[in-house]
């Protein structure tokens, strides 16, 4: 959490999780991106109470679609099976040059 936002807001049962970006894989490949991504994700949603079983939502944002495979392939190898929250994902220009990976979530309690 800063001054300018919360990693995570909580309002009745659902929890919305700001933008997570990679911190100690920034400028690596868009998969260990990823992957550090989703360790964020999950450490945030277990911090307001949940795991990540209580996805409802993902957007994943992508600073070039061509990482659309390498994304996946970190993806399916984290999403809980069963659990699959709805989820979309674009190409966007992200805040720095050496991100390649950006989420957002909403998690129901």
């Amino acid at each position: 959490m800063t001054d300018r936002w919360s990693d995570a807001v909580v309002v009745g049962n659902l929890i919305f999780l700001s933008g997570h970006v990679a911190e100690a894989t920034r400028g690596k490949s868009v998969r260990l991106q990823t992957e550090e991504v989703l360790l964020d994700l999950e450490d945030t949603l277990r911090s307001a109470g949940v795991t990540k079983d209580y996805l409802v939502s993902v957007n994943i944002y992508l600073a070039d679609m061509s990482g659309f495979e390498e994304m996946n392939e970190a993806w399916d190898a984290w999403v809980s099976k069963g659990h699959a929250p709805a989820r979309a994902t674009v190409e966007a220009r992200l805040a720095r040059p050496e991100l390649l990976v950006e989420m957002t979530a909403i998690a129901a309690k």
